[in-house]
């Protein structure tokens, strides 16, 4: 649950991430709120500090500096509530992605029904699978027992039995988890979470409540073809949060600051996606996708569902043997707009690792960086596809639904030298269907704004409303194929002021369309080749009202799914060429 709302003109996020901690300051501007401004520190949750609150309280520094604003007391402390001088902020509220390693055992009765839903919950937020455990894997009671004291995890899920069904079995897994628990020193006792069959609640208490920190959650697979994995959600979040603070010199202070208002970074994050479905006035979902150094996260959403997945191997300081048993260097290096040496790509993989908010210092080192990110957004939503969009799984082709808009969000992201290298990365490693917008959150506030709105939805609204956002372009991705050169596109826009131009679109290209930033233009679409623009099946047309983003209109006429060339010095070729179209 959250907590509970409390008015608040003026508020403090802080956003604790691996690299850096940021202080984010939202106040009411003419009766309206207004993102106003940010601080940023290195987070100071490793040696030789050890103390989150000071890379907080030095972010916080640096936002008073900024706005010239009171915000610290003499004591050091924040100012809360605001006072009569205009010093201080009536709230606080924070995300957290930092920290070391949260090893989880997840255990079901069958592994491809109740086991894959407790890892499924597991990858909500960030966590690391070590171990899972199913009646069908053939292991013995005692083998189960000495696996989850090997492991000696921070936390164990166990799901499993539809809400009414068998007992026996369930409560097997229960017996091995019970006993592991009983065995382990009180100081290593995981948390545990349930969220199985409802009819063997009181076998569960019984058995751990004594033992561990139990929560029990609505069962994630109540039926043998229903999967609620985020009815669990607000536990394991809460759980999170738990684990941290005792991992964390520090964070339980943070946590009594904000009055409860602290939750993974990645739930703050897909409640604004999921804000952006239900008000979305389209039939079409909404995509996020955040890089961040301890993950990657990306959350679907439409009017009633919400998918979130959390991709801890996928993040940059993800040690680069796991890195690479996820991708390989030929992936990566198949981004690349210039030759370079898979030796080079490794060198720079292992350097980074150590180092995750380290800036490339070399163009090498700034296009394998690019190429990663692209590859990261690819294998995620390759994981992932299957699951928020089930019909994907019947088509080879893993196409993207159409989404409506597609936020991007991460400092990898933002640090790019052009918003036109972002907005490459972003088509490459997203590959969109249709229309859509893509929007870059450009000042990384996005999970700020998903736990600010725990105080008021205005905050969502008017600050979604702003120009805190950067609306890259309308883009177009016709899905179809042709041999390069052929037309498959013709576009005639009509601007406000009469004028109108005319573009034939070919196969293989990216191409811009001006429409200055902000004004309407209306499209007129005419596919050929029974190309899908997603105005209702092959080779249909019509007109589209656009909204200029900073990059205007964009149509990505390369096809999807995206098919690089495989000889690598026409592919380097065709890759700068849209780099120079996007880029200037």
């Amino acid at each position: 649950m959250l907590p509970p709302a409390v008015k608040a003109d003026s508020l403090i996020t802080l956003d604790i991430g691996t690299t850096a901690t940021r202080a984010h300051l939202f106040d009411v501007v003419n009766e309206r709120y207004r993102f106003i401004a940010s601080g940023i520190a290195p987070t100071t949750i490793g040696p030789p500090i050890n103390d989150v609150r000071e890379g907080i309280l030095n972010a916080l520094a640096q936002l008073q500096d900024t706005t010239q604003r009171t915000l610290l007391g003499n004591n050091g402390g924040i100012i809360i509530p605001s006072q009569p001088d205009g010093t201080g902020v009536d709230a606080l509220a924070a995300t957290l992605s930092a920290g070391p390693e949260i090893k989880v055992v997840a255990l079901g009765l069958l592994e491809n029904v109740s086991l894959e839903s407790a890892v499924n919950l597991a990858k909500t937020t960030y966590t690391s699978i070590s171990e899972t455990i199913s009646i069908n894997d053939r292991r013995k009671q005692d083998q189960r027992i000495d696996t989850i004291l090997r492991v000696r995890p921070n936390l164990i899920i166990m799901a499993g039995g539809i809400d009414g069904g068998a007992e026996r079995t369930p409560k097997k897994l229960l017996e091995a988890v019970s006993l592991a628990c009983y065995l382990m020193p009180g100081d290593t006792h995981p948390q545990v979470l349930y969220a199985g069959n409802k009819d063997i609640h009181k076998d569960v208490k019984e058995a751990l409540e004594n033992l561990v920190e139990l929560d029990i959650a609505p069962n994630i697979h109540p039926s043998l073809n229903t999967e609620h994995i985020m009815s669990a959600h607000p536990q394991i979040s809460k759980i999170y949060t738990q684990i941290r603070s005792q991992q964390l010199y520090g964070l339980s202070d943070v946590k009594s600051w904000t009055d409860d208002h602290l939750e993974p970074g990645a739930t703050a994050f897909a409640r604004i996606i999921h804000f952006l479905g239900q008000v979305n006035s389209t039939d079409k979902g909404v995509l996020g996708i955040d890089i961040g150094a301890s993950a990657l996260t990306l959350a679907a959403a439409n009017t009633d569902d919400l998918f979130l997945r959390v991709y801890t191997e996928l993040g940059f300081d993800a040690p680069t043997e796991h890195l690479l048993a996820n991708l390989t260097i030929e992936k990566i290096a198949r981004w690349l707009p210039i030759d370079i040496s898979h030796a080079k790509i490794r060198d720079y993989l292992y350097n980074k690792a150590p180092h995750p908010g380290s800036r490339p210092s070399t163009t090498e080192e700034m296009f394998i960086e690019q190429a990663l990110i692209r590859q990261h957004m690819r294998s995620a939503l390759k994981s992932a596809l299957p699951k928020f969009h089930p019909q994907a799984a019947n088509n080879p082709q893993m196409l993207m639904p159409a989404f409506e808009p597609i936020m991007i969000a991460g400092q990898a992201l933002t640090n790019a030298p052009s918003l036109g290298q972002t907005l490459l990365m972003a088509l490459d490693g997203i590959q969109p269907t249709g229309i859509t917008t893509m929007v870059l959150d450009q000042n990384n506030i996005a999970a700020s704004l998903g736990v600010a709105s725990t105080f008021s939805p205005l905050i969502s609204v008017q600050i979604l409303e702003s120009n805190a956002f950067i609306n890259l372009g309308t883009i177009i991705s016709p899905v179809g194929y042709a041999h390069p050169g052929n037309s498959i596109l013709r576009v005639t826009t009509k601007f406000s002021n009469g004028a109108e131009t005319h573009n034939d679109i070919e196969y293989g290209t990216i191409s811009l369309i001006t429409v200055p930033q902000g004004q309407s233009a209306t499209l007129q679409l005419r596919p050929l080749h029974r190309f899908d623009v997603g105005m209702g099946g092959p080779g249909r047309g019509g007109k589209v009202q656009v909204v200029g983003g900073a990059l205007g209109v964009v149509i990505d006429a390369r096809g999807r799914p995206l098919e690089l060339p495989s000889d690598g010095n026409r592919r380097r070729k065709a890759i700068r060429r849209w780099l120079r179209v996007l880029d200037g």
